[in-house]
């Protein structure tokens, strides 16, 4: 039987005898860790080892936003702390041949990190580009401000990923970068033409839509649906994100639970899920909702399957990568980034 169309989080850094049963029995498609998760290292090399025992499936994705900066859910003092993307992109423009170089075996060794934990998902890199009177919920987490510099670096970061055994969620999808208020507290609404869209904030997503998952954004775009966010949209997701941008990889909605969306949590699942995202992201690690969730939710069919499926066979065979970035080397270039970007 395939997976749910969901994916769940947890509550705490050990999986209760209670969530346990609910993915043995439930089978959401993947878990998303967040620092509420993580303590320790053997502590999260547990963790992913129960995750992967419960759903009895050694390929299971398991999903962390590890972006570096302010979003870094395994953080210091237990793991080095990681360069922002405006940081790296500072770097980057210094010296161009040696900020590619550094992005990628700094990426490179932080996606050797999450795989030696367990985790093979990573919910980078952010694509959106960002505009000067935008709400600063994406900021330095961009790659620069313009699509040519987040093209440029958002695939070094991909590929650093994908070249260590770790799946990179392009997010998110269609761009966040001209929502004026965060939408994990108000819905957005973008007024911006489709000129305007279509020649700025989706360059960087129609460049790589190759990569194969994508987070989709919380954002409503009013000249594509005037009633219903991106996530929630059938008119953006056929008609943009497969269409215009051409992103034919497992897509994945950003968290049901931000405010942005309306309605109970099944409700919001399914808005998602209707609307032709291929799962759905619930994080809160409330055993409650993700019971009402997966009661509601289908399992995984279809091209949504064959995506799904894509997306395990990339995980099946990083179990064959092998580490080879020496932490003392790591260490060295972060603080070079550091030293010059402080």
């Amino acid at each position: 039987m395939p997976p749910k169309a969901f994916i769940c989080g947890l509550s705490g850094t050990e999986l209760t005898p209670d969530e346990f049963d609910f993915l043995r029995g439930m089978k959401p498609g993947g878990i998303i860790l967040f620092a509420r998760n993580c303590q320790t290292q053997r502590q999260v090399k547990a963790l992913t080892s129960a995750i992967f025992d419960a759903l009895d499936d050694q390929n299971a994705p398991i999903l962390i936003d590890q972006e570096g900066g302010r979003v870094q859910r395994m953080a210091p003092p237990e793991w080095k702390k990681f360069p922002s993307a405006a940081q790296f992109t500072k770097f980057y423009k210094n010296d161009p041949d040696r900020g590619e170089s550094t992005l990628r075996t700094c990426y490179g060794w932080l996606a050797q990190g999450l795989r030696k934990h367990g985790i093979n998902v990573n919910c980078a890199p952010v694509l959106d580009v960002p505009q000067e009177e935008a709400h600063p919920i994406i900021g330095d987490r961009a790659y620069g401000n313009n699509p040519g510099d987040v093209i440029r670096l958002g695939r070094l970061v991909a590929e650093a990923h994908l070249e260590n055994g770790v799946v990179p969620i392009m997010k998110h999808i269609p761009g966040h970068g001209r929502a004026l208020v965060d939408s994990h507290e108000e819905l957005p609404d973008v007024s911006s033409s489709p000129d305007e869209l279509e020649n700025w904030d989706f360059v960087p997503f129609r460049a790589m839509s190759d990569l194969p998952a994508a987070m989709t954004s919380h954002v409503r775009y009013m000249c594509y649906d005037r009633t219903q966010p991106g996530s929630s949209s059938v008119e953006l997701i056929n008609q943009v994100i497969r269409s215009q941008i051409g992103f034919d990889g497992l897509l994945i909605s950003d968290d049901i639970g931000m405010k942005a969306l309306k309605g109970t949590p099944s409700e919001r699942m399914m808005s998602v899920l209707s609307a032709g995202c291929d799962m759905g992201l619930h994080c809160n690690g409330d055993l409650k909702e993700m019971r009402s969730i997966a009661d509601a939710v289908p399992s995984l069919e279809g091209a949504a399957l064959s995506r799904y499926r894509a997306i395990q066979e990339i995980i099946r065979t990083s179990n064959e990568k092998t580490e080879i970035i020496q932490g003392d080397t790591i260490h060295r270039l972060l603080d070079e980034v550091f030293s010059l970007t402080d």
